[in-house]
């Protein structure tokens, strides 16, 4: 793959983006039809069209066959979060932490996350996480500080 196409994106982001990709990658095949990729869209909070959404495939779809491969995805995602303003993409990446949308990421849900991203961490190494981005000290992490632990990383 080369660099311009994920152009923009971080390694966390791909790393999420693939994820996200092979939840809807239904038979495994390494692409997603139009049907899949509104599924997807629809997971980030955005809803397209049946216009949007062919435009969408035909913007993106290279190879012109009809479905988007990682690759192609990739591509479209950059461009969908270049046009997202971002607040709302640190919104949307809270709420993926804040699995009960309590307005707090726990301990627990991290793990559950970086488990989920392939990550295998020690419950120590979870708590030192959380406590490095828990300024008020309540043991967990608060929209403001998710904030500003992403701007510190960012």
């Amino acid at each position: 793959m080369s660099t311009t196409m994920a152009e923009g994106l971080s390694e966390e982001q791909i790393v999420d983006f693939k994820e996200a990709f092979c939840l809807f990658d239904k038979d495994g095949d390494g692409c997603i039809t139009i049907e899949e990729l509104a599924t997807v869209i629809r997971s980030l909070d955005q809803n397209p069209t049946e216009e949007e959404l062919h435009d969408m495939i035909t913007e993106v779809d290279a190879d012109g066959n009809g479905t988007i491969e990682f690759a192609e995805f990739l591509c479209l995602m950059a461009k969908k979060i270049k046009e997202t303003d971002e607040e709302d993409e640190l919104k949307e990446a809270f709420k993926v932490f804040d699995k009960d949308q309590n307005g707090y990421i726990s301990a627990t849900e991290l793990r559950h996350v970086m488990i989920n991203l392939g990550e295998k961490l020690t419950d120590e190494e979870v708590e030192q996480m959380i406590k490095e981005a828990d300024l008020d000290g309540d043991g967990q992490v608060n929209y403001d500080e998710f904030v500003k632990m992403m701007s510190t990383i960012g």
